[in-house]
């Protein structure tokens, strides 16, 4: 019912629902139930509200820009930050989007979800609260000691 809500918002404040977006009675294997066509957007601006509201549903939206920089002030430009991700054949544009990407994970040319469970999960911003899971265990793990002696 959520979800429904978001596509009747998006469409609401002139979002063109480009795909999907309709409730099914079954799923993919004709499982019955409550499911929802994943919901494709486009003509979107940063303000709407599919833009600016944590969905968690299969809902998307197409903000189109002019160039990188535009693109990741954009992606910071969000009251949330639990994952953030680019596409892209630069390094360059990879490199600065790890180091300046506010969200708690930063993807290169890989989805959003399904990460790896033993690494420190959390976001930033409004998509946080307390302690990284994970966080000072991780640490451990990743650490490999070694013992070093200098004679001067």
């Amino acid at each position: 019912a959520q979800d429904q809500a978001y596509v009747a918002i998006g469409q609401a404040e002139g979002a063109t629902l480009a795909a999907g977006g309709q409730a099914l009675a079954t799923n993919e294997d004709g499982a019955p139930g409550h499911y929802m066509a994943p919901a494709l957007f486009t003509d979107t601006a940063p303000g709407m509200r599919i833009n600016r509201e944590e969905i968690f549903g299969p809902v998307v939206s197409v903000l189109r820009v002019r160039n990188y920089e535009e693109a990741l002030a954009l992606a910071n430009d969000t009251p949330f930050g639990l994952a953030s991700g680019i596409a892209t054949t630069s390094l360059r544009h990879a490199t600065h989007f790890k180091r300046h990407a506010q969200a708690g994970m930063a993807m290169v040319n890989l989805p959003t979800a399904g990460v790896d469970y033993h690494v420190p999960f959390g976001g930033r911003k409004g998509s946080s609260y307390g302690a990284r899971e994970q966080g000072r265990y991780a640490v451990e793990f990743f650490t490999t000691v070694k013992t070093a002696y200098v004679q001067p």
